[in-house]
């Protein structure tokens, strides 16, 4: 199986909506609000087989010091194949120069991925948000 990588923003509202519905992920459930926000972003590199989207990383950044690696997701077809790790990798090489490189996995189970891949859990942070259910339109 080969597997492209690439910046480029080459996808379709649909391969998006797609590939992140076939992880159970909400935000597929706004695909052109998803859309946008995915082309409005600062990185998103993607994963393709034989012209489907595979997988996707997608990571804002202030230019600067910080980068926020904010999804990272592989269809589930496709889980297995090293490719979350090759897109981490990607994102890895092309923040170097960056201060912090962040993330807040969704999951508990996913602590070890990113561990192995050299990422170390804050020793006094918490993980926060605020969800606008009335902005889901």
């Amino acid at each position: 199986m080969e597997i492209k990588y690439t910046e480029e923003k080459i996808f379709t509202q649909k391969q998006a909506e797609n590939l992140f519905l076939s992880v159970g992920w909400v935000s597929g459930e706004y695909p052109a609000r998803l859309f946008k926000a995915l082309q409005n972003s600062s990185t998103v590199i993607t994963a393709w087989v034989n012209g489907e989207l595979v997988g996707l990383v997608r990571v804002l950044d202030d230019g600067e010091m910080t980068a926020f690696l904010h999804y990272l997701l592989v269809n589930p077809k496709y889980q297995g194949n090293g490719i979350a790790s090759h897109l981490v990798t990607m994102v890895k090489e092309k923040y170097k120069n960056y201060l912090y490189l962040e993330l807040m996995p969704d999951q508990k189970k996913n602590v070890a991925f990113y561990q192995k891949h050299g990422f170390k859990i804050m020793s006094d942070g918490t993980p926060m948000y605020i969800c606008n259910p009335a902005n889901k339109v």
